[in-house]
């Protein structure tokens, strides 16, 4: 069933469900009242010569410039000229149709002063399968993304590139393979199509929806490694974290006892320590964290998906224009950049239990580096070095991008988010931490196999699902291949899905 979007209802899940599965969109009818009655304002007041800021008039240093009746027709193709100024490799396909559905529900309401031709044109570009060929890096979030998005603008002219049926073509031609009319760009459309910060906000919104599952997968992780290391389970009782009141703390000490249920540590029949590391009995207030700082910046992402990101914006009801900066990214960027911390530092919690399952000294009588043969065999050792070097590159990447303004266009634009480097960095973060979460899988997987006793039901789960992939390493071989499996196993998310069959979803 196609989803509606109609300026209100944008989730992370349908964005997600739009962007990377393909669903089908439609405009809400009401939606599409409201750009004609939108419209039809616009077209009065130029009508009227009323000076308005980009529809009239030059942007940004050139703002009090006021062009003529033969330059307001010209100025929107080269608006998009001049702003399609990317650089490098191309946006992945799902990031760029995420902006396009989050530019489309911005039209939505009716206050950007657009044709409903332009915004139709986005839908059936979604819906057919045409992306434009967009540049990644060139966005400073200020004033939307507007070098991204004036890519994704050319195809409205009939120009670019763009990828149709897995090929990459003029984009001219890949509109005319799919069957979609050119629009062409009047008064008012092309800055309508680039204001905003929707390819920033696709992007985090996407690394959201990925980065919840990977906490869980962290709590399974660690419930694997806790297990192993025989830990002390009463600070996962859920009466120490409701007095204490963090609704995360409380969401992860819950679900890592759902995951060591029937398990042989949780029904008290193996020693245990009076007191366990931090790195243990800290799981829940840590992840919890996480978590928490997830639900603060899911609420700003999908404000901003649902809101009127543009400049200027048109209130029908008052015939009234006004410019502002509701592009601005940085409701967006600062959150996100709080994010890619919080996934760094669950990396460094990962890696400091991977390191009590390898030293001998803090693993309970499990062999040293998870080895039978030490000495000839160095097992896990080198595991570590691999998970440590990711780890320094997220810390070197969770500098907050969002306090590295570099003023713009002759300091009219004196202040911008820099919320495409948080979205970058935040994706480049997520790719190290699938690596340390798998070696921590692997470790875990590993330390278990060397015990004699009995483990939870999703802990039981979870290592049957490495198994199918990384062998017990009884005798020492070249690691790059399992850290390599381990770490695409914990991106497909395989782990999260069988476990959750066996516990309930973790939540």
């Amino acid at each position: 069933m196609a989803i509606i979007l109609d300026g209100s209802e944008l989730t992370i899940e349908k964005l997600v469900k739009i962007a990377r599965y393909n669903e089908k969109v439609e405009l809400h009818p009401d939606a599409i009242e409201r750009i004609n009655v939108c419209r039809a304002m616009l077209e009065k007041k130029i009508e009227a010569k009323e000076i308005m800021y980009g529809v009239n008039t030059g942007i940004g240093e050139f703002s009090e410039v006021v062009l003529n009746d033969d330059q307001v027709k010209d100025f929107q193709k080269y608006l998009i000229y001049n702003h399609a100024a990317g650089i490098g490799d191309p946006a992945p396909i799902e990031y760029v149709r995420g902006a396009m559905a989050g530019r489309i529900n911005v039209h939505a309401h009716g206050n950007s002063g657009c044709r409903k031709e332009i915004t139709l044109t986005l839908v059936h570009m979604l819906n057919k399968g045409v992306t434009p060929y967009v540049c990644q890096n060139g966005s400073v979030g200020a004033s939307g993304d507007l070098a991204p998005m004036s890519q994704i603008a050319l195809l409205l002219m009939g120009e670019g590139e763009a990828y149709y049926k897995e090929e990459l073509l003029d984009g001219k031609e890949a509109m005319d393979r799919a069957g979609i009319p050119i629009p062409g760009l009047k008064a008012r459309d092309g800055l309508a199509a680039i204001n905003g910060s929707n390819l920033l906000t696709a992007m985090s919104a996407i690394f959201l929806y990925d980065a919840n599952n990977w906490l869980k997968q962290a709590e399974i992780a660690a419930s694997m490694s806790l297990e192993a290391l025989k830990a002390n389970m009463k600070p996962y009782s859920p009466l120490l974290h409701e007095i204490r009141g963090f609704k995360g703390a409380m969401r992860t000490a819950r679900s890592i006892i759902k995951l060591v249920e029937g398990g042989d540590l949780v029904e008290g029949k193996i020693k245990q320590k009076v007191q366990d590391a931090y790195s243990m009995r800290s799981t829940p207030q840590v992840i919890g964290a996480a978590h928490d700082a997830l639900v603060f910046a899911r609420s700003q992402v999908e404000i901003e998906l649902n809101g009127v990101g543009d400049n200027p914006v048109f209130f029908p009801d008052k015939n009234l224009q006004l410019t502002g900066a509701n592009f601005q990214g940085t409701p967006v960027s600062l959150p996100m950049d709080m994010m890619g911390a919080a996934i760094t530092m669950i990396s460094v919690m990962s890696e400091r239990r991977m390191n009590r399952l390898n030293n001998p000294a803090l693993s309970v009588g499990l062999p040293p580096f998870l080895t039978k043969g030490a000495g000839m065999f160095s097992g896990l050792m080198l595991s570590q070095y691999t998970a440590g070097m990711q780890i320094v590159e997220q810390r070197i990447l969770s500098t907050p991008a969002s306090i590295h303004s570099i003023p713009a266009a002759a300091d009219q634009e004196d202040f911008v988010s820099m919320g495409m480097n948080t979205a970058i960095k935040n994706f480049q973060i997520m790719d190290n931490a699938y690596g340390v979460l798998g070696i921590e899988f692997m470790a875990a997987a590993q330390a278990l196999d060397l015990r004699d006793y009995s483990f939870g039901k999703g802990v039981t789960k979870a290592k049957e699902v490495i198994r199918k992939y990384v062998d017990f390493l009884d005798v020492d071989r070249p690691l790059y291949p399992d850290h390599t499996k381990m770490k695409e196993l914990v991106e497909s998310c395989e782990i999260l899905e069988e476990v959750e069959k066996i516990v309930g979803e973790l939540n």
